[in-house]
């Protein structure tokens, strides 16, 4: 992952340029050809990132340690030494992410500093020929997540500071211009495409997750080829945006836009601390509650939440981001009814929190953040209510309207008196069954 300074600077353009282009996570393909294969991710809602790396070793930034002088590079490369994999057991780690109710899974294949965790035959760099842990870490996690229904998939830097005939990754003689050297990067694209096809073939991923793309152009990586290269083998592989305008949806990092994004399909991409892959001394766990909150917030915005976790050098994951996703996943057994297979919410100034509808308009979901008992109000509503239950529970609760006139277009204001005995330790979930799809008042009022 880049720096979040940097990532926030990006994700800010992505949304202000995108947005006015077109309004679409699309720069330079058709949405109408790829409707459908995007259906399952739309109504996913919940991922889980995993960044798994030698980095994990020394607790120090994924690849970004070295390329700002944190650490030098032979000293990063160290690492692998260390990487044992000895307590890695995937069908756990799919256990978990099941029961967080996550619908799909990424992982790091390769992060920038090259080092792959499968025995790709292109390169002695990777966790099978020059790590302890002598294995495919990759084959038995993408079997364990299909076995249990989940999508798979897999996160890839385009970028490789590790390989010789990439430009190094400090601005000085270890760089080079591909221009003065085609050759040499003619050489590094058929690696990085010789990889690509490893993956393809053996693992068969749901989903590409791109990363590394902002140091060359989409001409220099060739980015339309490398997606039909991959569509070749899977028609319906789902790529992420960081395809320099050739990926299917857009992937903001860590910061949470205020608007609503008007993007067709996007993913909010988030850590459980401050960083991306395990560091020992990042202690600064979001709560329970803060995850679900963002969660909520994503869904209703129309969009999903990748949220990471990055095991330890020996594969087993922290306490603190297993206890995440077990309250995670007790909350979206209570309340996935709202969250999964359902629409982002009403527009802002209706309700005072998230909200989601079903996919017919008929069934309105408002998230009641934090203690949120007494009277609540919904503005606007033209529908009849027919019933509002307490989600999770078998609790009804009765409305009020107030201010209607008889003589008026403008509907009442709702006011819903929630008791404090129904509410979710987290975020709690009302229902509202309506007579008709859902239509809303968006006048200033008056006569």
């Amino acid at each position: 992952m880049k720096s979040n300074m940097l990532r926030f600077v990006i994700a800010l353009s992505l949304f202000v340029f995108l947005g006015i282009l077109n309004g679409n996570s699309q720069t330079k393909i058709s949405t109408d050809s790829i409707q459908n294969k995007m259906q399952w991710f739309a109504d996913a809602k919940l991922g889980i990132f995993i960044h798994w790396g030698i980095y994990a070793v020394n607790g120090i930034s994924e690849s970004w340690s070295f390329h700002n002088k944190e650490i030098s590079y032979p000293n990063y490369m160290q690492q692998i030494n260390g990487f044992t994999a000895s307590n890695y057991d995937a069908n756990a780690w799919a256990e978990l992410i099941k029961q967080s109710g996550a619908k799909y899974a990424v992982l790091t294949t390769k992060h920038h500093d090259g080092v792959a965790l499968w025995p790709t035959s292109a390169s002695k760099l990777n966790m099978f020929e020059s790590s302890p842990a002598k294995k495919d870490l990759l084959a038995p996690f993408y079997k364990a997540l299909k076995s249990k229904g989940i999508k798979a998939g897999t996160y890839f830097s385009l970028l490789d500071w590790s390989y010789p005939d990439y430009p190094g990754f400090l601005n000085d003689s270890s760089r080079y211009k591909i221009s003065d050297d085609p050759q040499r990067w003619s050489r590094f694209l058929t690696f990085l495409n010789h990889q690509l096809s490893e993956i393809m073939e053996q693992y068969k991923p749901d989903l590409m997750w791109f990363d590394g793309d902002w140091e060359q152009s989409a001409d220099q990586w060739d980015a339309s080829g490398i997606r039909k290269k991959l569509l070749s083998y899977n028609p319906n592989l789902i790529i992420n945006g960081r395809l320099t305008g050739y990926g299917d949806y857009e992937t903001p990092e860590q910061n949470f836009p205020v608007s609503r994004p008007q993007f067709k399909w996007w993913e909010l991409c988030m850590t459980t601390n401050n960083n991306w892959g395990y560091q020992q001394k990042d202690t600064n766990w979001k709560t329970p509650y803060e995850i679900i909150s963002i969660f909520v917030d994503a869904v209703s915005n129309g969009g999903n939440l990748l949220l990471d976790i990055g095991p330890k050098p020996d594969g087993t994951i922290p306490a603190e981001q297993i206890n995440i996703l077990k309250e995670l996943g007790k909350w979206n057994k209570k309340n996935g009814e709202a969250i999964f297979n359902q629409l982002g919410g009403i527009a802002q100034g209706h309700f005072y929190g998230p909200t989601t509808i079903s996919k017919d308009s008929t069934t309105l979901f408002l998230f009641l953040q934090g203690k949120a008992s007494g009277q609540i109000m919904l503005k606007g509503l033209e529908n009849k209510i027919e019933e509002i239950e307490v989600l999770g529970t078998e609790v009804k609760l009765p409305y009020k309207i107030v201010g209607k006139i008889s003589w008026s277009k403008v509907p009442g204001l709702v006011y819903i008196d929630v008791p404090e005995n129904v509410l979710d330790p987290y975020i709690t979930v009302l229902k509202l069954k309506l007579d008709k799809p859902i239509k809303l008042y968006n006048g200033k009022g008056g006569l």
